[in-house]
């Protein structure tokens, strides 16, 4: 069925899930038919009984449309983050040459679904040009491998179901074909937020869908969400490094808060339960939304420059 029809018209009785493993597992199967990653977290959305589950589908498919994944393997965790954030000159992580091979040493925080991943994306430094950058690469490594260390962190107030952990990487043996191509920061780690927020809102908005049927919301607010959602999806297949993409961006998350308020009285119908989650979780899509609004301001800027 194509996605939007499957949207509109199939069951929204969301799937019953006891953690995030199950979760996955039940999201694979009933999303194997679709091809591209961002229906994946429209799928994903639409059956999730929570934002945080939402939230995975979204997630993973931002990676999975991001590094290349055909999406369909086992959960991945992006590892950037550090004590002083993940800016270039913020990673201490590094990638050192000794006998022959390549050994990590890093530590992050931050990890997100690190303690379920079965796969770490781990940025790392491979030292400075002779024009002093940091040259950063990404690296894959089990979660299983020797000399890694994952330790979660507290649960957030909201979405507790979405895991993140403390990962050490000691002495952690690389081979040469777990290094991603291309430049880690500028191809990878920087676009990721916008990736990130296209696809997690896309799964949001599938995820409101299904919230929208079930509570039996004005027709209108499906429509409107159906057209967001479409807006969304075509939004992944923009480059996420031009500045049309991100004004375009974010005028949806503008749309996409507004009609989510609209939707909020009709969640109550669904029971105290589920009107209590979604107010608990809904401060999941307010995360780094001054960065959002910084990367707004500095598109329309280079669009104004011409």
């Amino acid at each position: 069925m194509e996605v939007l029809a499957a949207l509109l018209v199939a069951d929204p009785t969301p799937l019953a899930c006891e953690g995030v493993l199950e979760f996955w597992a039940r999201h694979l199967a009933a999303a194997s038919q679709a091809n591209a990653p961002v229906d994946r977290a429209l799928l994903g959305g639409f059956s999730a009984d929570r934002v945080g589950y939402a939230f995975i589908a979204g997630y993973e498919a931002a990676l999975a449309s991001l590094l290349g994944r055909g999406g369909v393997e086992g959960i991945v965790s992006l590892c950037a983050t550090e004590q002083g954030g993940a800016h270039p000159r913020a990673i201490e992580a590094r990638l050192e040459e000794r006998q022959g091979s390549l050994h990590l040493q890093a530590n992050k925080r931050w990890a997100t679904l690190a303690t379920v991943a079965s796969e770490l994306v781990v940025l790392a430094s491979l030292g400075d040009d002779a024009a002093g950058r940091r040259r950063l690469a990404l690296v894959r490594v089990a979660r299983e491998a020797p000399g890694v260390r994952v330790a979660k962190m507290p649960d957030p107030p909201f979405a507790p179901e979405v895991p993140h952990a403390e990962v050490a990487f000691e002495d952690v043996v690389v081979a040469p074909d777990q290094l991603l191509a291309g430049d880690a920061w500028e191809d990878d780690v920087k676009p990721f937020r916008t990736v990130e927020d296209v696809h997690v809102h896309a799964a949001v908005l599938g995820h409101a869908i299904a919230l929208a049927r079930r509570a039996a919301a004005p027709w209108s607010i499906v429509e409107r969400l159906a057209a967001l959602a479409i807006a969304v999806r075509a939004l992944a297949e923009r480059d996420p490094k031009a500045a049309t993409t991100h004004v375009a961006l974010a005028g949806a998350l503008s749309d996409a808060r507004a009609l989510l308020a609209e939707l909020e009285p009709s969640i109550a119908a669904l029971g105290a339960e589920a009107a209590a989650r979604w107010t608990r979780d809904r401060p999941l899509l307010e995360v780094a939304s001054k960065a959002r609004a910084e990367r707004a301001e500095r598109a329309r800027e280079r669009l104004a420059r011409g």
